[in-house]
């Protein structure tokens, strides 16, 4: 079972879904399931599919893409999605090109103890999408303060928010409708881009 409700295949497919289904196809014509289980109704997915492009793999971000992975990354192991933790932890390990590099990252994250790995300003960014994941009511103007005292500039600190803010909605949509990465390729994803419609994997 690769999720608790109906996701048509490529095959299935026809129109609209089709056409989604054909821009957002990774290598060998790999759909990920996390895409599929928007196939009943598409147009969702295509609102998906560019919030994850414009936090995650657009030009306009000048955080690395890695260290996107590791927020997003961090911001689902509070939220125990195991999903998008194998997909991005994959990911993360094929942009640093150093595996045992990612293990300490992960195994520092699984711990809680990001400062095992990172300092300043990545690990105040850390610290703060976790926050905000576990506690968002509990957000004040301070925590901002903290950011840049740490050497965050703010289009940084909205970076992260908005990587935050994405996992926390895909975290959601994967854990509450039980979908798994079985059949999934793990690691891959689009290319940076300034436009959210080329989706080539890489």
């Amino acid at each position: 079972m690769t999720a608790w409700i109906r996701m048509l295949s490529y095959e299935e497919s026809t129109g609209y879904l089709r056409q989604l289904y054909d821009r957002v196809k990774g290598p060998g014509g790999a759909i990920d399931n996390v895409m599929k289980i928007h196939s009943l109704r598409p147009h969702t997915m295509e609102g998906h599919s560019a919030l994850y492009k414009s936090v995650l793999h657009h030009t306009g971000n000048t955080l690395p893409v890695w260290f996107l992975e590791c927020l997003g990354i961090y911001t689902s192991l509070a939220n125990k999605c195991d999903y998008s933790v194998a997909h991005h932890f994959a990911g993360l390990t094929r942009l640093l090109k150093d595996e045992e590099r990612a293990k300490k990252i992960y195994a520092a994250f699984v711990a809680v103890a990001p400062e095992r790995v990172f300092a300043g300003k990545e690990l105040a960014l850390l610290a703060y999408v976790r926050k905000l994941t576990l506690t968002p009511q509990a957000m004040v103007e301070a925590d901002i303060a903290a950011l840049r005292a740490a050497g965050a500039e703010d289009a940084e600190i909205f970076e992260a928010n908005q990587v935050c803010a994405y996992f926390n909605y895909s975290n959601r949509l994967l854990n509450g409708l039980g979908v798994t990465t079985k059949g999934d390729v793990l690691g891959f994803s689009p290319p940076n881009t300034d436009t959210l419609d080329q989706w080539e994997h890489v």
